[in-house]
């Protein structure tokens, strides 16, 4: 299972997604806010976490395409270690071509909806860099809000954006 929206197919990572996953994680600009561009053995490495994450889980990021078949991305839900406490986060990388249409939105409007209507989760976040203030749009418009500042992934600062979700 995945989410579902209106101009993006969602669907799982596998290895033939190395080429466009490895442009799109090495790319400067959509990395801008991470300690720096991933290597090509690094997308690898992040295709097999979300595949694992499947498994595990029954959910990860997942591969975005739009309307047309071509590759635009990936957004989904992480669990992520924020404040020794295990939270879904919502997390969502567009290619730059394809920015300032509203796909991270979208996407991220559907992780969030599956979120609590597949998985009845209660709790959504989002780590967000403090200068970040694209991806802080995206989850202002989708209903989280900042809660607090905490270090992760290995001391970095980040922005916790939170929200309840609620069960109607």
């Amino acid at each position: 299972m995945h989410p579902e929206s209106t101009r993006l197919t969602f669907r799982q990572m596998t290895p033939d997604d190395l080429d466009d996953m490895a442009l799109l994680l090495g790319d400067p600009e959509v990395m801008t806010y991470y300690p720096r561009p991933k290597t090509r053995d690094e997308a690898v490495q992040w295709i097999e976490w979300n595949r694992a994450l499947y498994r595990t889980h029954g959910y990860g990021l997942w591969l975005l395409s739009t309307a047309d078949g071509g590759f635009a991305g990936d957004c989904g839900l992480t669990p992520q270690l924020v404040d020794g406490v295990t939270e879904l986060e919502v997390g969502y990388h567009v290619l730059p071509a394809l920015q300032g249409r509203g796909y991270a939105t979208e996407a991220a409007a559907a992780s969030r909806d599956f979120a609590r209507d597949v998985l009845g989760a209660t709790r959504l976040i989002a780590i967000i860099h403090p200068d970040n203030r694209p991806s802080q749009r995206v989850a202002e418009k989708i209903g989280l809000r900042p809660e607090k500042r905490a270090a992760v992934h290995g001391g970095r600062d980040a922005i916790i954006y939170a929200a309840d979700l609620d069960q109607d």
